[in-house]
């Protein structure tokens, strides 16, 4: 093993002492297949399990925290305490392969399906995302707003309660914690929007209740992460400058990590800041400055890869497609095997990866989504 993958595979203590066995971190991915009554299936179950030997943790795919947050098919839901045993059994799946379990909690807003959510669609504002046949969202009351963040509460309840050991806030890829800070989707002039500052509003707000309910319920050791987006491509629309505003802002609410999500880890940004040729990494490393620690994402296929990730100073980095492209990402690296990882899909391997049908149709039938499709 080289001096670099001994840094990836070294031990990672976070903020509330919670020690990593290796910076690896399984990212969160819908797969599309849980039951239609959102509980978990055995194809699920099987699929986490099979990638959580050798990563130090597993953040699910996104699980709705009210009955119209779902935002996918197949999406296995947290929004009452009938879903704890199913939330359990994949909990439990996960931490017998040897990494801590970290339930991802979200509300799909106005990217729901209608049909999913019996046409009750809901946003910040009643503005539909761009595109052909968005539906129009209806915009939340007050007191709406105000129950979301308690149905976030009660969500990571249910988390501890099912036994994982943290939960990451999902604030990011255009869903309803991103709808509120984003000056597209939020045209509020209550205390919800308006300025930046009160875009803010809502997901500090869910960020201190989730805080709350783990003091009360869980043990110190209880994670709490959050993900988010750096940019939108839509005018108005996040800029660099406003997520490092609000990046410096959640560097001080006592979360665990934050979690960025990028589909290349070295990308630059759009707008909104001096030197677009640096990099959003290193632009949010140095607005954090070693408050918190930053989960770095983004097409880390390889060990070279990871170790290039890893010398601009990210403590954590997240693995997606490699770890469904190859299971055995990081146990390959651990036995110096590492000229042995799988870069690209194999289309005859379904089974030996143990990939449910519906994500692994979604894979085939979405060319560039991963490599070799």
């Amino acid at each position: 093993m080289t001096k670099d993958n001994q840094q990836l595979l070294s031990s990672y203590t976070l903020p509330n002492g919670v020690e990593l066995k290796n910076r690896m971190v399984m990212a969160p991915m819908t797969n599309f297949s849980s039951n239609p009554d959102g509980t978990v299936t055995d194809a699920e179950v099987n699929y986490y399990a099979r990638r959580s030997a050798g990563v130090s943790m597993v953040v699910t795919a996104c699980t709705n925290v009210t009955r119209n947050g779902q935002g996918f098919p197949g999406e296995f839901a947290a929004y009452s305490d009938d879903f704890i045993p199913s939330l359990t059994q994949l909990a439990t799946a996960i931490k017998k392969q040897g990494a801590k379990a970290i339930l991802q909690i979200f509300h799909g807003g106005r990217m729901c399906p209608p049909d999913l959510v019996d046409g009750d669609v809901v946003s910040a504002s009643a503005i539909p995302a761009e595109g052909d046949d968005k539906p129009i969202p209806r915009a939340l009351s007050e007191k709406e707003v105000d129950d979301m963040i308690e149905a976030f509460g009660e969500a990571t309840r249910r988390a501890i309660e099912a036994g994982y050991d943290g939960v990451e806030i999902h604030g990011a890829n255009t869903y309803l914690i991103q709808q509120f800070f984003s000056p597209h989707s939020n045209r509020r002039e209550d205390r919800f929007g308006g300025s930046l500052e009160k875009r803010m509003t809502f997901p500090l707000a869910i960020v201190e209740k989730v805080k709350n309910v783990i003091e009360k319920y869980a043990k110190e050791s209880f994670i709490v992460g959050y993900r988010f987006s750096p940019e939108e491509p839509e005018t108005p629309g996040i800029t660099m400058d406003q997520t490092l505003a609000f990046v410096d802002k959640l560097s001080d609410q006592g979360v665990d990590y934050l979690h960025v999500s990028l589909q290349d880890f070295h990308s630059t940004p759009r707008r909104g800041v001096e030197d677009l040729d640096k990099t959003r990494i290193d632009y949010l490393l140095e607005t954090i400055n070693g408050r918190v620690p930053l989960i770095g994402v983004g097409s880390i296929y390889t060990a070279e890869d990871a170790n290039s990730a890893f010398n601009t100073g990210v403590p954590l980095l997240a693995l997606g497609r490699e770890l469904i492209i190859d299971p055995d990402w990081v146990q390959k690296v651990t036995e110096g095997k590492e000229d042995t990882i799988v870069t690209t899909i194999n289309k005859n391997n379904q089974e030996q990866l143990v990939i449910p049908d519906p994500l692994w149709n979604a894979i085939i039938n979405t060319p560039g989504w991963f490599p070799g499709v």
